[in-house]
């Protein structure tokens, strides 16, 4: 695969996906003109970090709403898409008890309520007792604190999304 030679439409039909539903990052990434740096995860994987956080808070925030919410259960896992349910999957929340899943819910909605987009966490590697404990950490942290590490999640799944499609 060689993303630096690929035209755009190939390019975001390839990587419009890696972000949740938010294919103007690939058509960004693709305009700030790819190369051979790009033919490797990690050199494309910074042109998509620098267009996120190139971007204005609005598109920040309209990127952070397009994630789903962790372990929302079974009548709304057909709403995540296919990394976000293999992701969720691997990290053990489709197998909540049902305390675990009160709990994700209410921290769910007070996250939700507090900062205005849904907790993101890249939980690859993480099972859900290690994701609970983070949920609760970042739910005292400031607004800007918030925003800044959901960001850094986002781009941090990114890149594990990237890498999986270069395997």
């Amino acid at each position: 695969m060689q993303p630096g030679s690929m035209d755009k439409a190939e390019f975001v039909a390839m990587f419009g996906d890696v972000f949740e539903h938010s294919p103007w990052i690939a058509s960004q990434a693709w305009e700030s003109g790819l190369d051979v740096r790009h033919d490797k995860a990690a050199g494309l994987h910074r042109v998509f970090a620098d267009v996120i956080n190139a971007a204005n808070r609005e598109q920040k925030l309209s990127l952070l709403q397009a994630h789903p919410e962790l372990a929302v259960g079974i009548a709304s896992a057909e709403e995540l898409t296919a990394a976000s349910q293999t992701e969720q999957r691997g990290a053990g929340l489709d197998r909540c008890s049902a305390g675990e899943f009160a709990e994700f819910q209410r921290l769910n909605e007070s996250y939700r309520a507090r900062f205005g987009f849904p907790f993101i966490m890249a939980v690859k590697g993480y099972g859900r007792h290690e994701i609970l404990d983070a949920f609760r950490a970042r739910l005292t942290n400031t607004e800007e604190q918030e925003l800044q590490a959901a960001l850094d999640q986002v781009i941090l799944i990114g890149l594990f999304r990237i890498e999986s499609k270069f395997e």
